[in-house]
């Protein structure tokens, strides 16, 4: 009875302990978006990560619409951090159609872009052969369906009048639909994207932008900067693929506490060689990407840039 005894009481005093560490743990929500997209695998990735590279924290991806949505979930304290994509990103920090966010970034993720995947029997060679065609675009609330306006806009088409246009439940609708006939193209974009994936392994190819779409693209947005996807970048991808880019954002509520703002971008910075190492677009997650993609240094964290000036790069 007394072994009995002592062993109750050190079993007890284990789960005492974990409870504790459990307890000291600090939660952090990480919005991501629909299932079959990039930001849902970046944002699991991404808070795996952080949360064995520093295990104080606990980091929870949760799935949202996407950008759009990401974004007034951060500024009602509903999230305490999420992905946004370039371009809802842009307008927010700009006031486009709305006041200017002060909501604040904790890390560039990658270089978003975007192209459409078709069927490999396809005749389409450039971004206007699909003008008058069915093509998808992706869900209402990505940030990848602003990039296809804003393209739209400035070749002088109407992303939803020129084309017959689909938006989908979720980002991973898009590659099933074009495989079977259903669409001629699926608009998307970034390294690794698993809509593009899919499409590529059922015998898809990609289509971009001209070079000279390139130009007037970036001439209406000289944000959108020119970007050539190398080949082989995915699987079956003979040929490398000309369009326009900027960088997506892991955006933080303006009031998240520095020390935790610093601890995230900490985390991220050590452990990038394992997130790199898991998902190729993270290559691109890097401090000195974070300083280039920021609109301006007020944009980015003050904890974050508490850490920049540690690790000597500001």
């Amino acid at each position: 009875m007394r072994a009995f005894g002592r062993l109750v009481l050190v079993c007890g005093l284990v789960l005492g302990v974990q409870g504790a560490a459990l307890a000291d743990k600090t939660k952090v929500s990480l919005g991501t978006a629909t299932k079959g997209g990039g930001f849902e695998v970046f944002g699991g990735g991404a808070a795996q990560v952080m949360n064995e590279t520093d295990p104080t924290l606990d980091v929870m991806p949760v799935g949202t619409k996407g950008s759009r949505e990401n974004i007034p979930l951060l500024e009602a304290g509903k999230l305490d951090t999420a992905l946004v994509a370039s371009l809802p990103a842009y307008e927010a920090f700009n006031g486009v159609g709305r006041a200017p966010t002060d909501l604040k970034i904790i890390t560039a993720i990658y270089s978003t872009f975007g192209m459409f995947a078709v069927r490999g029997d396809s005749p389409a060679a450039s971004f206007r052969d699909l003008v008058g065609k069915p093509v998808a675009w992706g869900t209402k609330s990505s940030g990848l369906t602003l990039l296809g306006k804003y393209v739209s806009e400035a070749l002088g088409l109407d992303r939803d009048k020129d084309f017959q246009a689909h938006f989908l439940a979720k980002a991973g609708d898009g590659a099933p639909m074009l495989l079977d006939g259903r669409i001629d193209g699926f608009w998307g974009g970034g390294v690794g994207w698993p809509g593009f994936v899919k499409a590529m392994k059922g015998g898809g190819r990609f289509v971009g932008l001209s070079a000279a779409d390139v130009a007037l693209v970036n001439a209406k947005h000289p944000f959108l900067k020119p970007f050539t996807l190398p080949a082989g970048s995915y699987e079956g991808q003979k040929e490398a693929v000309t369009s326009v880019a900027s960088y997506s954002f892991l955006l933080a509520r303006a009031d998240l506490p520095d020390d935790v703002a610093y601890r995230l971008a900490k985390a991220l910075h050590q452990g990038h060689g394992v997130l790199a190492g898991r998902l190729k677009q993270a290559q691109e997650t890097t401090p000195e990407n974070t300083i280039l993609a920021a609109p301006t240094p007020e944009h980015i964290h003050p904890g974050v840039r508490k850490y920049l000036d540690e690790i000597g790069l500001r």
